[in-house]
């Protein structure tokens, strides 16, 4: 009698996948994050040019978009520096401005980044741009390097344009006009994309429209804070309720 050993092929590696290695999600990252990047490229610019006419060195404006990357915090910190604003002043007017992006750490996917490093990284990066696009529908399977990726990629366009303003500074008009709006722009397309990735919620958009008009009326200084306040406990509430549910025998 005879026996026949069969002997299992190892699995072939396919000649364009390089061994160890995963596929570089930059690629991916830079093409998410192209069309936002862009238009930080006019408030970059602005912001630049902001910081050498008001008398400082251009490269607190490439220290700013590198240390603080703080956006509108970044064009009040200029204001702040010139007047010589005690630090202890700054620090608050700092937490006041950023204090929306703990309610946006509440549902920033950090989990998919690993390292102790990255998860720092993607914590300091974590602006209004990169948020809107990390949560929107196409995002969901976007693993951690991506999301690393992304957020280095606008973090680079913000410090890059900064420094070109401020170098050039002196070569734009003070009466230019029409800069500061492509900001409002920005959230105006991100809006409408975070709108379609609802899929008919109409009771999400209405409940962040009322939360931002009781914030307007009620405490019209500190809208921002307080609308996202309303909008968090509304969210949860919701939540609540429709886990709950009705219960049948």
């Amino acid at each position: 009698m005879h026996t026949r050993s069969t002997v299992a092929a190892a699995p072939v590696r396919p000649a364009t996948d390089p061994p160890g290695r995963a596929p570089s999600e930059a690629p991916a990252a830079f093409r998410e994050s192209l069309s936002v990047g862009l238009v930080f490229v006019p408030l970059g610019l602005a912001f630049g040019a902001l910081v050498v006419q008001s008398g400082l060195d251009w490269w607190w404006a490439s220290l700013s978009a590198a240390v603080a990357f703080g956006g509108s915090f970044e064009f009040l910190l200029i204001g702040l520096v010139v007047a010589v604003t005690p630090l202890a002043s700054i620090a608050v007017a700092a937490f006041m401005v950023n204090v929306r992006h703990v309610f946006y750490a509440l549902s920033f996917p950090l989990h998919r980044v690993k390292g102790r490093l990255g998860k720092a990284y993607g914590t300091f990066a974590l602006c209004d741009e990169a948020y809107a696009l990390a949560s929107s529908e196409q995002a969901r399977s976007w693993p951690g390097p991506r999301l690393l990726w992304m957020q280095f990629f606008l973090h680079m366009y913000w410090v890059g344009s900064a420094t070109a303003g401020a170098l050039l500074g002196s070569l734009i008009p003070e009466g230019v006009t029409g800069l500061n709006f492509a900001l409002t722009a920005l959230f105006t397309v991100l809006a409408l994309d975070a709108l379609r990735d609802l899929r008919g919620d109409l009771p999400t958009p209405l409940l962040a429209l009322s939360s931002a008009l009781v914030a307007r009326v009620v405490v019209p200084g500190e809208m921002l804070l307080v609308a996202f306040a309303l909008f968090t406990a509304g969210l949860l509430a919701r939540h609540l309720m429709t886990a709950k549910g009705p219960s049948h025998a």
